[in-house]
């Protein structure tokens, strides 16, 4: 999401690069303190000393500006999922960036807009002062050193008048170097580049780089150069955490959400999504308030402690969860650590944190404290027929829904035994002694400590589905990851896993095994006894209403004639790949909720169509009410059971 450049191409190739699990992922952290050795990399070093000359900069200056964005690292010719672009993280983010990503943007009319902020768009200002084309700024390393030194010194010259030699008298442009429009934002990022010039850093970049920056310990800058940008004063916010918990505010990126009036403006609050940083935790705050960001969230929770950070009001929307419809209804919460080393980070205490912030929340906004309201990351809808591959898969199977949802004082309920065929069950793995085998790679565990392909026998939180009732069968393959091939036991192939909590139809029982309608197919999971269930009563199941397959939505918009004059209308088309079968069943995790839309103007939108929130794989989908009839599970020994 942030700091750890993942690469996005097209919309297509965000499905790909987005495999790794959560939001963040940070660097190793290489910093060092001034040494003797002097052996570095020619080249990259020397780009910086070479751009610094030609611009009149001080050359510590220039690396630490570019070590606080990239580590140094160009990161080859993508952009970062920020849509910064390499040593000097030259922004430069499109309309398909906002469609994907935090936002989920996919089918709105205001893509253009959310897109238009001049942070977001560093590059080609690089481009005018350089005269150098953005294809070559994005794609060298070199020219893109020179670029963000023509920006820095841009800043300065507008400031003081020239560029002096003096590395303190330069703070006001690394301030604005930042693109924050506020001043705590700016100060930030300022102080954080004069930390590391006073200490030094050495790091090794992804592509072999050796590049050293001196310590300078008696630089001490000029601070009050900021007040000559006429930055805004950071908005005060006080936290809204309950009593229990240590919790502080640190304003988000402003290009990662929208302000907003939830829910007094009619857009309900009415569900909490559960992430990883897939970073540490200061990494995770750092990352998720700067102002080139485009991804944000609501609350950051550390792991040693459970120690809180908010970062967007509540009220505002946050763009956390891949989904422009999840994120206007939900609110985010993000936990230091990485899914694939989940066990190793989600910490009890961080546990205990999150169920005391997650019941005051509820508490607040009438949000029911169930998993069908309480998801992760991985359980939310792909926006569009593109995106879905792509959507995160954090928490992962080591986040432990059984324990977390008892903290939460509503455990998962109901009897175990064989179910019955029509009846609905509830997955519920015990989670200490599921232990499934998994494969981990390099791509899956952003901290390096993955090195191959590796099996990994870990405590899960999922039961793996298969094609048939027999051990030996292959695994079921979402069609939006592999289209009519077999899925695999790669620990982000969410496809083939049905995970505590989540509740579906169940289509045949033979011996051990229980089959249940899942993503348009009857799929098979080791059940012997009941073991790994539980019988669900007073839950609404959807069925075709007609003779014909239901079309499958990621989004929840209204029809383009609902929308006022002047407001472009967002769009939606069925996801491609998913229908609801005549003959299968599915849970509705929701009541049918009208489709509505927002716009940073403050317009709301509501529809007049309603659509259901249901089970449908892994993840979550929404039907129109009209397409589907609903009935209520009740228990087979009641007369007109379901």
């Amino acid at each position: 999401m942030h700091k750890k450049k993942r690469r996005l191409r097209t919309p297509v190739a965000i499905a790909v690069s987005m495999l790794a699990a959560g939001g963040l992922a940070a660097l190793p952290f290489n910093a060092l303190a001034d040494t003797t050795d002097d052996v570095v990399d020619a080249s990259r070093q020397q780009d910086f000393a070479a751009a610094a000359a030609h611009y009149h900069i001080p050359v510590n200056v220039l690396l630490g500006v570019a070590y606080q964005e990239s580590r140094w690292d160009a990161h080859g010719a993508l952009p970062s999922t920020d849509g910064g672009f390499g040593p000097m993280h030259l922004t430069d983010v499109t309309p398909a960036m906002m469609a994907g990503g935090g936002a989920g943007a996919a089918g709105r009319s205001d893509l253009a807009s959310l897109a238009a902020n001049p942070a977001l768009h560093t590059l080609r200002a690089a481009a005018k002062l350089t005269g150098t084309s953005v294809d070559t700024l994005r794609t060298d390393p070199a020219v893109n050193i020179r670029g963000g030194a023509a920006l820095l010194a841009s800043y300065q010259e507008e400031l003081t008048g020239d560029t002096p030699a003096d590395a303190a008298e330069w703070y006001g442009a690394v301030a604005r170097y930042s693109q924050s429009t506020q001043k705590q934002g700016a100060v930030r990022f300022a102080d954080r580049v004069f930390a590391t010039i006073r200490t030094g850093a050495a790091d090794v970049t992804s592509d072999g780089q050796r590049v050293r920056l001196a310590a300078s310990p008696a630089v001490r800058p000029v601070r009050a150069q900021v007040e000559r940008l006429r930055l805004k004063a950071s908005a005060a916010a006080d936290t809204e955490c309950p009593p229990t918990v240590d919790c502080t505010f640190v304003a988000g990126s402003a290009a990662g959400g929208q302000v907003s009036n939830r829910p007094v403006n009619g857009i309900r609050i009415d569900s909490i999504v559960i992430h990883d940083l897939e970073s540490g935790y200061d990494a995770g705050v750092k990352g998720l308030s700067d102002p080139k960001n485009t991804v944000s969230t609501h609350y950051v929770m550390r792991s040693s402690d459970g120690a809180v950070t908010q970062m967007v009001p509540t009220k505002d929307i946050a763009f956390h969860a891949g989904n422009y419809s999840s994120n206007l209804h939900s609110i985010g919460i993000e936990h230091e650590g990485y899914a694939a080393q989940g066990g190793a980070w989600y910490t009890e205490a961080q546990y205990e944190a999150t169920a005391d912030l997650v019941k005051y929340l509820a508490g607040r906004f009438g949000i029911p404290l169930d998993r069908q309201h309480i998801v992760g990351h991985d359980n939310v809808a792909g926006p569009n027929s593109l995106l879905v591959s792509g959507m995160h898969w954090d928490p992962g199977n080591a986040w432990d829904w059984d324990h977390f949802m008892r903290l939460l004082g509503r455990p998962l309920s109901g009897l175990r035994g064989v179910p019955d065929v029509g009846s609905v069950v509830t997955i519920d793995p015990p989670f200490a002694d599921n232990v499934q085998t998994v494969e981990v790679c390099p791509a899956d565990d952003p901290t390096g400590a993955t090195p191959a392909c590796t099996d990994k026998q870990q405590a899960s939180n999922f039961v793996f589905l298969r094609t048939a009732p027999d051990a030996t069968a292959p695994l079921f393959g979402d069609q939006a990851i592999h289209g009519t091939g077999a899925g695999t036991d790669r620990i982000s192939d969410w496809g083939s896993t049905a995970q505590a909590g989540q509740q579906f139809v169940v289509a045949e029982v033979q011996g051990d095994w229980t089959a249940i309608w899942y993503s348009g197919a009857k799929v098979w999971f080791h059940n012997p006894d009941g073991k790994y269930t539980r019988t669900a009563y007073g839950v609404k199941i959807i069925k075709p209403a007609g003779s014909t397959a239901v079309a499958v939505y990621g989004s929840s918009y209204p029809d383009k004639s609902e929308y006022p004059a002047g407001l472009g209308a967002s769009t939606q088309a069925p996801l491609s790949m998913y229908t609801v079968p005549v003959g299968q069943a599915y849970v509705a995790t929701r009541p049918p909720a009208a489709t509505d839309d927002y716009f940073t103007s403050g317009a709301v939108v509501i529809g007049s169509k309603k659509m259901y929130t249901v089970q449908y794989n892994h993840r979550v989908a929404l039907v129109y009410a009209n397409d589907v009839t609903a009935t209520t599970a009740t228990p087979h020994w009641v007369d007109g059971a379901n």
